[in-house]
């Protein structure tokens, strides 16, 4: 009886971890991407600074425009304050869904630029 109950256990075990790994798994791609799919995904892209962005204190949203890596440019709404450096940001990362003529996302990624790179064009001039 214990070895049946182990076995259960174990096996109850490695299926919950199976679904919380599939459910965790966003796959990558681009606004029409994000339109046609019913599940959550990342979009890869830039924001738009010269479109309107605002913070609606109320509802605790961070709106602005971002442009994917294939030029479309969506409306984001953001559950949440605006990300630290998104003014510095040279690309966005956005995780959600496609609802309402919107992208919702759940989570803003920014990548900025390294301090620690260097200026190409004085490290030529030196040589």
């Amino acid at each position: 009886m214990k070895i049946i109950l182990g076995s259960l256990l174990i096996v109850a075990a490695i299926v919950f971890g199976a679904m919380s790994f599939m459910e965790s798994k966003i796959e990558y791609g681009d606004f029409t991407t994000a339109i046609s799919s019913e599940k959550k995904i990342q979009v890869k892209g830039e924001w738009v600074q010269d479109m309107e962005s605002n913070f609606d204190a109320n509802k605790a949203q961070f709106t602005f425009y971002m442009k994917d890596d294939k030029g479309k440019v969506e409306k984001v709404i953001l559950d949440g304050a605006k990300p630290n450096n998104f003014e510095l940001a040279t690309s966005i990362v956005a995780k959600g869904k496609y609802e309402s003529g919107c992208f919702h996302a759940s989570e803003i990624l920014t990548k900025c630029p390294s301090k620690y790179e260097g200026d190409a064009q004085a490290v030529k001039k030196s040589l």
